[in-house]
């Protein structure tokens, strides 16, 4: 009888088992490494070109001019007047005399080269919500002649084709000449300072409530200009 408990409580050996790792685990380890990558990928493209510290409004201010390398905050039109003589002769003496007077339309725009405006151009004051801006001075464009549309008045009792053709190219120097000191003006540039201002103010203020920094003054200036009168 002990001899059968024995019989019985022996151990019985099983066969060894091997444990195989499923198909799909297998399969997901390299998505699971692509999925890692890109994730990575997003969050340092995003911390490099998108991400700003919190409470930094002049970051903000410098990204809403960021994709702009300059903005055209005026364009004044005006018309300008030219006149020209051309001589012709042998041995020095005038055989044939025209004159040719033309009134050329124009065009100038004003431009900030936003390329400069680098964060010591910006200063914030948190207690009054208030951001100061310093611009450079306005880059003015070269004239744009709309010869086109010019209306012209020749004087001569024979004008060749040659005096012609140098009557109006003389004409068109002085026309570009006459309109760049024409966009010099006082009164036009005060136009076009103020234009600019008005554009910087709108182009910030929105962006700077928008990123919850409230009702955001913007003051702004340009270099030289002095600090307004609070």
């Amino acid at each position: 009888m002990a001899d059968d408990l024995k019989e019985r409580s022996a151990p019985v050996a099983s066969p060894p088992t091997t444990r195989e790792t499923p198909l799909a685990r297998v399969q997901a380890v390299p998505w699971m490494i692509v999925i890692l990558l890109l994730a990575a990928t997003a969050w340092l493209t995003w911390r490099a070109f998108i991400y700003q510290e919190e409470g930094d409004p002049v970051g903000s201010a410098m990204l809403a001019f960021e994709k702009q390398n300059s903005l055209v905050v005026f364009s004044s039109r005006f018309e300008v007047v030219a006149e020209s003589v051309d001589r012709r002769g042998i041995a020095g003496i005038d055989i044939l005399k025209s004159r040719q007077a033309a009134i050329i339309p124009a065009t100038v725009e004003y431009r900030l080269d936003l390329s400069q405006m680098d964060r010591d151009r910006f200063l914030w004051d948190e207690e009054s919500e208030n951001l100061s801006v310093i611009l450079p001075v306005l880059k003015i464009s070269r004239p744009n002649l709309d010869e086109a549309e010019q209306r012209v008045f020749t004087e001569g009792n024979w004008v060749t084709r040659d005096a012609s053709s140098d009557l109006a190219r003389s004409n068109s120097r002085v026309a570009e000449r006459k309109a760049a000191e024409f966009a010099k003006n006082p009164e036009v540039l005060t136009l076009a300072r103020q234009a600019a201002k008005d554009a910087v103010r709108q182009n910030l203020a929105i962006p700077l409530q928008v990123a919850g920094y409230g009702d955001v003054t913007v003051d702004v200036r340009f270099d030289g200009e002095e600090v307004p009168a609070s």
